[in-house]
């Protein structure tokens, strides 16, 4: 693990840097510094290590105004000789609190709690990114409530879809209509792109749904739809070559 020590007292330095070589854990000492303003400059110039050890009294100033002048995305290990700054460490990325002079048992211990950390994000990104990478399997039918009743409605009855309320209006091939509780944006993402299109902000259609395309000017296209919207449906000029597109696929 790559480390930065932000210390000002050079015999704290030294005892801590023997310290972490003892360490059962590899460690790799890439910078030391001893001030605020030597810190905010090593930490502009170079990329951000795996963790920082930081004295919190230095010569120029408490630490915590480090992270005033420079954004700090790693962890911290705070080291001082004073207790009253816990709960303020533990606002500026602390993963622990260190009190001088720093055992080896206790900075053994701080190392394999950031390790734990570490392996425990890591993995929990790892899996996250995983997951966003499996392909969605659209859905096949929606529940649709009618007054005390519910009813299953296939997605390949759906001709078009329309925002209203805060709501969904389902439009199926017959022309009737079903409120679903959810967004456009949210029932866009469940359905299959290929059968799918978001024609605009307020209207979805299916690819069975598109009777008719009628050139608006200024790139716009008209879309006439089956059934029939109470409204004219546009196509932006923004959205026409991606539209065409997914038609002609």
């Amino acid at each position: 693990m790559k480390l930065l020590i932000i210390e000002d007292e050079h015999p704290a330095a030294e005892k801590l840097t023997a310290a972490l070589h003892q360490a059962p854990y590899p460690v790799d000492i890439i910078g030391m510094t001893t001030s605020v303003a030597q810190s905010v400059e090593w930490l502009k110039q170079h990329p951000m290590p795996d963790l920082i050890f930081m004295d919190i009294e230095l010569g120029d100033g408490q630490s915590f105004r480090i992270f005033d002048e420079v954004t700090i995305d790693c962890p911290v290990i705070f080291t001082t000789a004073y207790d009253e700054y816990w709960q303020e460490a533990f606002e500026h990325n602390s993963i622990d609190y260190l009190l001088k002079p720093v055992s080896q048992e206790k900075l053994d211990s701080a190392l394999k709690k950031y390790l734990s950390l570490q392996q425990h994000f890591s993995t929990s990104l790892q899996q996250l990114r995983q997951w966003q990478q499996q392909p969605s399997t659209p859905k096949k039918r929606f529940l649709i409530k009618r007054g005390g009743d519910y009813f299953s409605l296939r997605t390949e009855d759906i001709a078009w879809a329309c925002a209203t309320h805060k709501m969904v209006c389902l439009v199926d091939k017959s022309g009737q209509r079903h409120l679903l509780d959810k967004s456009l944006t949210d029932l866009e993402k469940e359905l299959d792109p290929a059968q799918f299109f978001r024609l605009n902000r307020k209207y979805l259609a299916s690819i069975n749904a598109i009777r008719k395309l009628r050139s608006q000017g200024k790139g716009k296209l008209l879309v006439e739809l089956d059934p029939n919207a109470p409204e004219e449906v546009i196509v932006s000029s923004e959205q026409t070559a991606g539209f065409k597109e997914w038609m002609d696929a």
